[in-house]
């Protein structure tokens, strides 16, 4: 009869796993560009679409790149979801097994259809699905293929990509949040007071209409970033810019996890949950009927109104979204062609 041996548990520290997250560029070292500041904090408290536009050298790729200094935290839960992801890619590493700060994703516009969705033989997962609760940046918006931009669309609405293959079946989880940048036109100075834009009105309307209407029906928060001037670049920074916005993320974000009773955001609620937590008062009511009536509104986007209208009273810490509320989230969502 062979001895029997005792294996022995091993207790651990889950701490000694975990990093502190480090950040390449802080939301306070961008000078100037309050209002955009203002939608990125919206964006990282409610998980919602962003599209930024402006002139080359605005500061639109810095302010993305600044997102995760003010993303909330990872839960223990939400870390091993995407440590899995990770792992299957073939991503992690000894020094970091368990990742615990949210990704953040920028692929080259060039890239294919396959390295964003996934798929290939065998299937992999792609860019959106290694964005999973995290942010997903396409910088030069504009300049990606059609096709793969249409490609997002089911993803961005459901939060899981399903991958069909003659011999392989994949789903993937997608819930991520856009977040992209795309000059006003090809040269990028359509509209600016002090620059000469040298495209041609139809070389305009050619840019632009690729990105069509179901995609840009599909985000959340649309805002303009105008170039820097020089009093605002040598203006004194605030010291505790980013904790004051990180920690008001945080708070609203607990909102919605003891809303939800789960990690879900408000960008992810379905129309039931929208009739139940977006009530408004009859003067907003009166203003979002002059919006969808006239045709400013699409139906997918008077409920994204109300998500982000959401976001923004627990910002404020608001039980009840009030009309101040439902306008700044009217005010992000109107564009001007």
């Amino acid at each position: 009869m062979e001895d029997k041996k005792e294996i022995l548990t091993e207790e651990l520290d889950i701490q000694d796993f975990l990093k502190k997250p480090e950040y390449s560029i802080d939301l306070g070292y961008i000078k100037g560009q309050e209002s955009s500041k203002r939608a990125l904090e919206i964006s990282a408290a409610g998980g919602h679409h962003l599209l930024m536009m402006g002139p080359p050298g605005a500061g639109k790729t810095i302010l993305a790149k600044a997102i995760p200094s003010i993303l909330p935290p990872l839960s223990f839960e939400e870390s091993l979801e995407i440590t899995k992801i990770y792992s299957l890619a073939g991503f992690l590493s000894r020094e970091n097994p368990l990742i615990n700060q949210r990704p953040f994703r920028s692929p080259h516009h060039t890239s294919s259809e396959v390295a964003l969705i996934g798929g290939g033989n065998p299937p992999r997962p792609g860019e959106i699905t290694l964005a999973h609760r995290g942010v997903l940046f396409l910088d030069e918006f504009p300049e990606f293929h059609r096709d793969v931009l249409e490609s997002l669309r089911q993803p961005i609405e459901e939060g899981r990509i399903t991958i069909l293959r003659s011999k392989h079946f994949l789903s993937l989880p997608a819930r991520f949040t856009l977040v992209a940048a795309s000059n006003p036109c090809p040269c990028g100075y359509s509209g600016d007071p002090e620059r000469k834009c040298n495209c041609t009105n139809s070389q305009i309307q050619k840019y632009r209409r690729k990105l069509s209407g179901p995609l840009m029906d599909r985000i959340d928060l649309f805002i303009a970033v105008p170039a820097v001037t020089y009093e605002k670049l040598v203006a004194q920074e605030e010291g505790d810019y980013t904790s004051k916005i990180r920690q008001r993320v945080k708070v609203a974000r607990e909102i919605q996890k003891k809303r939800f009773s789960s990690a879900k955001a408000n960008s992810e609620m379905e129309i039931p949950e929208i009739k139940k937590y977006c009530q408004v008062d009859l003067a907003s009511e009166d203003l979002l009927r002059k919006y969808v009536d006239s045709g400013k509104l699409s139906a997918r986007g008077y409920h994204r109104v109300l998500k982000v209208a959401r976001t923004i009273a627990d910002l404020d810490n608001s039980e009840k979204i009030s009309f101040k509320h439902l306008s700044e989230a009217l005010t992000y969502r109107i564009r001007e062609d």
